[in-house]
């Protein structure tokens, strides 16, 4: 298990909202599994899903998001492969909403030596609330060797 920094941005689409970007930079465990690779970090309020640890599983061509902790319930999780529909459950502290997620594109590149990153442009529905497009991009290296943003 490696200590890494990640740095995430995103940006998230919708007639309703409008463009809303978000960034953050945390602290991640990555580690190497059964043929997988896993990062795992602690979400923030900035995140808008704080108390809750998140786990990205990178398996040939696709990833998993998973959530865990009291602000999303039982938990949530989506899984990411290009041109794939993935239907599921969004738990929030409020009740689960159906969710429908379309990838449009991914990329990942990533090392169990501690770098990499992972692109994910991806439609999503949350049924009679939301529906949007959403651009995330992971960067990740070893503590202390997490490149500037240019």
């Amino acid at each position: 298990m490696k200590d890494v920094m990640l740095r995430i941005t995103g940006l998230q689409s919708s007639e309703q909202t409008g463009d809303d970007n978000m960034e953050f930079i945390t602290e991640a465990r990555l580690y190497e599994r059964n043929g997988a690779l896993y990062l795992i970090y602690d979400e923030s309020g900035l995140s808008g899903v704080p108390g809750c640890r998140t786990r990205l599983r990178m398996r040939g061509p696709e990833v998993q998001l998973k959530r865990f902790g009291d602000s999303v319930g039982d938990g949530s999780e989506i899984l990411f492969e290009k041109g794939k529909r993935f239907s599921g459950r969004y738990e929030t502290p409020f009740g689960a909403i159906e969710m429908e997620v379309l990838t449009n594109d991914l990329k990942s590149r990533v090392s169990p030596e501690g770098h990499g990153s992972i692109d994910i442009d991806y439609d999503i529905c949350l049924k009679g609330l939301l529906e949007g497009r959403n651009r995330i991009s992971i960067s990740f290296a070893e503590s202390g060797k997490l490149e500037p943003l240019q």
